[in-house]
């Protein structure tokens, strides 16, 4: 299947939480950390959340750094990325920021009654917010059909940003190149957190592991790079150890965060 590079970003913390159950935000990561995934978000094309995350945080998902921004201007693209939701009943607050910000628009993938749904809550949206689209991705909507739309819309780098329903559907299905994980220094340790992700059939196993490209510290936050390992068994036998970014043990190439979302 033609598709995007996907990559999925996540903070959490040291038990798997990405927010604890109290109304405010939690924070799981640090400056330094937001900062890289604003530059990670800023070399890809589109960025991609489910309702729940919508609901929760209410994001803008936009590049942040103004440098970052003229520097997409200047590659011939949009400031900000096309912002994509997924969702299966098509119920979302048409108000939200992540439709009324930013320049390149955004598209929902639903499916079943949830197409009708969804329309019906874009239709009275002002005429100044930027352009929503809403696409049939099947019922329930699938990554394999979310990912072909997006090939279509020329869509190259995709970056997955949560939450852990979305994060499942992606690893999953196998169709994730990437996974950038920010580890906070602190439990969460409350039953109904959200968790980064929920149970279901991995392609990712004690028979078929990731392999970890990158371990490091940014302050307290700990930031590890895991890539689906496509060798078989006797390869990854003899392959042997854990590398950085470049392929060698070490802190490897620094990557990219937003803290407004």
């Amino acid at each position: 299947m033609d598709r995007p590079h996907t990559i999925l970003s996540c903070a959490m913390s040291v038990d798997g939480r990405i927010d604890d159950t109290t109304p405010e935000r939690l924070r799981l990561s640090n400056e330094a950390d937001f900062a890289e995934v604003d530059e990670l978000r800023a070399g890809c094309d589109a960025i991609l959340v489910g309702a729940g995350t919508l609901r929760a945080d209410d994001p803008r998902l936009l590049v942040r750094s103004p440098a970052l921004r003229a520097r997409r201007r200047g590659e011939g693209r949009t400031e900000n990325l096309l912002k994509v939701l997924v969702t299966r009943s098509g119920e979302f607050d048409p108000r939200a920021r992540f439709f009324s910000t930013g320049d390149a628009g955004a598209v929902v993938y639903t499916g079943g009654p949830g197409v009708d749904a969804a329309r019906a809550g874009l239709s009275g949206r002002p005429a100044s917010d930027p352009p929503a689209e809403v696409v049939d991705a099947g019922s329930p909507p699938t990554a394999e059909a979310v990912l072909a739309d997006l090939a279509n819309r020329g869509v190259g780098r995709l970056l997955v940003e949560g939450g852990g329903h979305i994060h499942t559907m992606f690893l999953t299905s196998g169709l994730v190149d990437e996974i950038r994980l920010a580890v906070a220094p602190f439990f969460v340790g409350e039953e109904d957190a959200p968790r980064f992700v929920l149970p279901g059939a991995y392609p990712y196993s004690a028979a078929a592991p990731m392999r970890l490209v990158e371990a490091r510290a940014l302050g307290d936050v700990a930031v590890l790079r895991y890539r689906p390992d496509n060798r078989g068994p006797q390869e990854r036998e003899a392959g042997g150890g854990r590398a950085g970014a470049d392929g060698s043990a070490g802190t490897g190439v620094p990557r990219t965060r937003g803290e407004d979302r």
